[in-house]
């Protein structure tokens, strides 16, 4: 009986104590979660900061989900630069056409070029969903010539990309020869005027030049031969004259 009676004495005292740090524990919680109503002000400032992704003044055409390889001449093997976006972008005014790659974590620009008339897209030969081609790449800062492998989730979005990239090459390359044919009639038509405006001018140069002097002697020639036409040109008449007038008394008779 006292063995039992003082396991329970002990016991207790243990069971009292675990209630209590309980008590404490949601005493501490509550005290936590109350709203007192007071407020913080906060250590630093941050003001709003527009950021500019250089694609404002342009209209995105295509944009795909992709992976970008790039091949490495040096090593002599293709180097993979990230899986992101593609997207082909037409500006607003000048209407050309640039394809750009970034990331999708980090949004570092892995493509950067114009889509040129000469861009020529090739399928992969071991793999149906990615494509080929060279460019003139500005994503380091400076234009390398580079080759691009990209690789797409479907065959279906490989086959948009291709076309879409075609279509704006042929489109770019219309514009260009029709460009071309712009600039060479407007050369024409300029160089036509330059030659006529020329032709112009070696006109009034030749009427308003100064007469030569030809000295007396010349001139005294020159007079004696228009009076000597003259004269014999007078008497040519004169004798024509007298003799149709002859010719006339001799039919009255």
């Amino acid at each position: 009986m006292a063995s039992s009676i003082s396991a329970t004495a002990a016991g207790e005292p243990e069971h009292s104590t675990k209630e209590r740090e309980e008590e404490n524990a949601t005493s501490t919680r509550a005290a936590e979660d109350e709203d007192t109503g007071a407020q913080v002000a906060p250590i630093v400032k941050l003001e709003e900061v527009a950021v500019t992704t250089g694609e404002e003044d342009e209209d995105a055409i295509l944009d795909l989900k992709a992976k970008l390889y790039r091949f490495d001449k040096e090593g002599n093997q293709w180097k993979e630069r990230g899986v992101g976006t593609v997207k082909l972008l037409k500006h607003k005014e000048s209407a050309k056409v640039r394809l750009v790659f970034r990331q999708s974590k980090t949004l570092k620009i892995c493509a950067n070029h114009l889509v040129l008339p000469t861009i020529n897209v090739q399928e992969h030969q071991g793999n149906d969903k990615s494509c080929l081609w060279h460019a003139a790449d500005f994503a380091d800062g400076e234009l390398k010539d580079e080759l691009f492998c990209i690789r797409f989730p479907s065959v279906e979005n490989c086959k948009t990309f291709k076309e879409t990239v075609e279509e704006v090459a042929e489109t770019q390359r219309e514009k260009a020869e029709s460009k071309d044919a712009a600039d060479a009639a407007g050369l024409v038509e300029k160089l036509s005027v330059e030659d006529s405006k020329k032709e112009e001018k070696k006109r009034k140069r030749y009427l308003l030049r100064p007469k030569r002097n030809l000295g007396p002697w010349t001139e005294r020639v020159l007079a004696r031969s228009s009076c000597f036409f003259s004269q014999t040109v007078f008497s040519s008449v004169l004798s024509n004259a007298f003799r149709g007038r002859i010719y006339e008394m001799m039919l009255a008779f």
